[in-house]
């Protein structure tokens, strides 16, 4: 009895495992968008939740987690029609102060755009349900000079009075560290 041996190529399947490898990478840097969240309730209009007294407590980590510096915002929305501004003043753990003022703008649709002194060019967002999530790039000082740093920001309101929020930070594609925060509405 004769055997017959049947030779399969390999380059196919080396093919398919590279482009299944690929997809799966190229999802893998996909992250939610804002319309994931159009069914989560509350419903955020920040209009309404950025108008009046709010105070925020939050922490920068680095890269590896390490909590870096901890702080306090104080804050105040006003309104007048789509135009708002936010005026936020930081106290930091080291007992340096900063003040930041926005300058907010609802488009419509859930579409706002902001404006501060340390922001480069124009911040872009959107609402969904109960999330806002908008990018900017912020002039950071850092040792003496400023760096210009991608933001990569997400808010989540949770009820009437608290609004989680987390910022990647970034800069030529490499993580920074992160912001977190908790805003309660006075």
């Amino acid at each position: 009895m004769k055997l017959t041996t049947c030779r399969v190529s390999t380059l196919p399947w080396r093919r398919a495992i590279l482009g299944l490898t690929l997809t799966g990478l190229l999802a893998g840097c996909v992250g939610p968008t804002v319309q994931d969240y159009a069914q989560e309730r509350p419903e955020l209009d920040l209009r309404q939740y950025f108008n009046g007294p709010l105070t925020a407590h939050g922490l920068f980590t680095d890269r590896s987690g390490k909590v870096v510096k901890r702080f306090t915002v104080r804050m105040t929305g006003t309104w007048k029609g789509d135009e708002g501004v936010l005026d936020e003043h930081f106290v930091y753990s080291d007992g340096t102060t900063q003040q930041r003022i926005w300058h907010l703008k609802y488009l419509g649709d859930g579409q706002y755009t902001g404006r501060a002194d340390d922001v480069v060019g124009q911040a872009q967002g959107q609402t969904a349900g109960n999330a806002f999530h908008w990018n900017y790039v912020l002039a950071l000082p850092v040792d003496g000079k400023v760096w210009n740093v991608n933001m990569d920001d997400w808010m989540y309101l949770m009820d009437g009075r608290t609004m989680l929020n987390r910022a990647a930070m970034s800069k030529f594609g490499i993580h920074l560290g992160d912001v977190t925060l908790s805003f309660t509405k006075e």
